[in-house]
């Protein structure tokens, strides 16, 4: 089997959309602890219930109901649209519109046939094979957890929840889809000058080469406008990565008055209210910030029971998943798309928690659970990955990386990094036409 492609019966086409009372958000979560969400609808194909329509989730419910059209596919989203992270970066500075990175999930779900509740999960029971939300226990024959990240303050502030909700109110990081990205693109156009801090949170982290685009998109937005501001990056790496040389020659050649990137500097201490950062590599004062915490799995797999341990005995924070088949490590009806994935490999540790790696691994997901559902061998198939960073918004210039994977003869994941360190205009077509072909896969 080619490791990218599929081959792929024609969509089932049904209209889908679960439409539920809004005045229902505000019921209490006991009064619906019992109550069945979606009866099971009398088809004999199996009910595969997907938590989190982001680009994992959404690919995987496309997919599955293609692979498996007897199949009973159900989404379930808390947002009622698609935000795409990737490009988000650049509608910060109008590259591209919001309708660019925004996108309706009705349409899709009609046109592939699949069953979108617009509902937010607060438990798994994977003893009863049950998904509770705010309205209502839904059960499931397969479960697909495609949640993304969650930003764990909790590092920074432990229970101080006062203090954690002020630094996002705040210092908004909008890496995760929500009201944050409008509070980030207002807050950088009406920066009036001064000290920017923007943390970078320690691996594995959501689209590692991201915060580095960011720091040269606003740089390039302040350059052009003339506002008088200093970027300064915490990155607790020892070096830029990926696509060190790539970035270091945009911060020197682009942004060397604006841009300053501080290595291993560890976050030991955040002051939201006075302006103050303490790390590793010595303490800053800010005028506004970018904070962004570390990353963990989304709160879903929390509910599951399904975080990984580490050596130490410590929650690792990430989804304990078997290395080629995605599944649960102790509950092969469980699969885990997505960022909220763990270990892979000692010899890199996770995959890049991207948008790619996302779309891929879900295609893989539902071949594999289509050949369960019909009684043939399991393919374990491998994914790739690539990323495209802009550094440059006039002229737009990008830089890449693309992250090849194999086995070697352990039969252990290994991965092979290119980086692609030259800015360069053809990139940003290549940027282009790779996101429309992602779009039209899944949208």
């Amino acid at each position: 089997m080619n490791r990218r492609h599929f081959l792929l019966a024609p969509p089932a086409l049904a209209l889908s959309t679960i439409a539920l009372p809004t005045s229902s958000l505000a019921t209490p979560l006991a009064i619906h602890s019992k109550t069945q969400l979606l009866p099971r609808n009398g088809k004999k194909g199996p009910r595969i219930v997907i938590c989190g329509g982001g680009w994992g989730g959404m690919t995987s419910a496309r997919y599955v109901k293609q692979l498996v059209p007897d199949a009973e596919v159900i989404l379930l989203e808390r947002n009622p649209t698609f935000w795409s992270g990737p490009m988000s970066n650049k509608w910060l500075i109008d590259i591209v519109t919001t309708d660019f990175v925004n996108h309706d999930m009705l349409h899709p779900a009609n046109k592939y046939g699949y069953t979108l509740i617009n509902t937010e999960v607060n438990a798994i029971e994977r003893d009863k094979k049950t998904v509770r939300t705010t309205h209502g226990a839904i059960d499931y024959d397969y479960l697909i957890l495609s949640g993304g990240i969650r930003n764990a303050y909790d590092a920074w502030f432990g229970d101080d929840k006062v203090t954690a909700e002020y630094t996002r109110k705040h210092f908004p990081n909008a890496y995760i889809p929500n009201a944050e990205m409008f509070a980030l693109k207002n807050k950088m156009k009406n920066f009036k000058g001064g000290t920017i801090v923007m943390t970078l949170p320690p691996p594995p982290h959501r689209c590692p080469p991201s915060p580095y685009e960011r720091a040269c998109l606003m740089a390039w937005y302040f350059k052009t406008n003339n506002i008088p501001a200093k970027i300064i990056i915490l990155d607790p790496k020892p070096n830029i990565a990926p696509i060190g040389e790539g970035y270091r020659a945009a911060f020197n050649e682009l942004y060397p008055d604006i841009i300053t990137h501080v290595p291993n500097a560890q976050v030991r201490e955040v002051d939201p209210y006075n302006k103050h950062i303490k790390t590793t590599a010595g303490d800053f004062k800010f005028d506004d910030a970018v904070l962004m915490p570390p990353h963990q799995a989304a709160d879903m797999i929390w509910y599951a029971d399904l975080i990984g341990t580490g050596s130490d005995g410590k929650p690792t924070g990430w989804a304990d998943i078997h290395p080629r088949l995605f599944t649960a490590n102790d509950d092969d009806d469980v699969y885990v798309v997505g960022d909220a994935m763990g270990f892979i490999s000692d010899q890199f540790g996770h995959y890049p928690k991207s948008a790619h790696v996302a779309h891929a691994v879900a295609k893989i997901v539902a071949q594999n659970i289509a050949e369960r559902i019909a009684g043939k061998e399991i393919v374990a198939v491998l994914p790739d990955n690539l990323c495209y960073m802009m550094v440059n918004g006039d002229p737009q210039e990008e830089i890449s990386v693309v992250f090849e994977y194999d086995l070697d003869p352990t039969g252990k994941v290994i991965q092979t990094q290119i980086d692609m360190d030259v800015r360069s205009a053809d990139l940003v077509k290549d940027d282009f036409n790779w996101i429309k072909s992602r779009f039209d896969d899944f949208l």
